[in-house]
């Protein structure tokens, strides 16, 4: 039996309170408000958003109900690391009459967006692009070329081979440092249903979806 080590729980801990104070927030929801809606004490849920709390699995599930995701989503990374896999790095796998490459997972349902992109040096490529919906995430691969590309504050140069996955809900950018190149880019953007707020001059309402 596999037994995580004390990094691998304290990334999985800090990747929970990442996400369940995102999706509170997004709902506009109080601590107190995910704590009846979950049955949770307020307490427990203020050590799981600092992530010096272990979450068991019943927990994650409470929370998911609360929130209105699936659990895993809360062990799920949504737009915050840069993710490289150079051609080098890369492990094909061998089935019978075909070989693959496993680029990258996401998980959820959403938009999702798939297309070929040609840049050339000198273009009209604006230099910055504007942050897209919360929660988006772009993935990429280099097909021939080279290319900078990612958030502004954290751009990676790939050549030809080269993956990048970056979150696409913050200004990012696209260079072409050769003559041309050519990338296929996977565009993912979650739908999750959105809260109004539950309470309105001190007065608890029944909770409003939007949209």
């Amino acid at each position: 039996m596999h037994i995580k080590s004390d990094t691998s729980l304290l990334r999985e801990n800090e990747l929970v309170a990442r996400n369940v104070r995102r999706y509170r927030l997004e709902r506009a929801m109080s601590l107190g408000e995910l704590a009846r809606r979950s049955g949770l004490s307020k307490q427990t849920l203020s050590k799981i958003e600092q992530s010096s709390g272990n979450p068991t699995v019943e927990t994650l599930a409470l929370l998911g109900a609360a929130l209105d995701v699936p659990a895993r989503r809360l062990l799920t990374e949504w737009g915050t690391p840069v993710y490289v896999q150079r051609h080098d790095e890369s492990e094909w796998s061998t089935e019978a009459g075909w070989s693959e490459r496993l680029l990258d997972e996401t998980y959820g349902s959403g938009y999702v967006r798939a297309l070929v992109l040609r840049l050339e040096r000198g273009g009209t490529t604006p230099e910055t692009v504007a942050p897209h919906a919360a929660g988006t995430l772009h993935h990429v691969y280099v097909i021939t070329g080279k290319l900078r590309t990612g958030p502004l504050n954290e751009p990676v140069d790939l050549a030809a081979g080269d993956f990048v996955r970056f979150p696409g809900d913050v200004p990012h950018r696209h260079v072409c440092l050769s003559e041309r190149v050519v990338v296929h880019m996977v565009t993912t953007v979650p739908q999750i249903r959105q809260f109004g707020p539950t309470v309105t001059k001190g007065v608890a309402t029944a909770p409003r979806e939007n949209g």
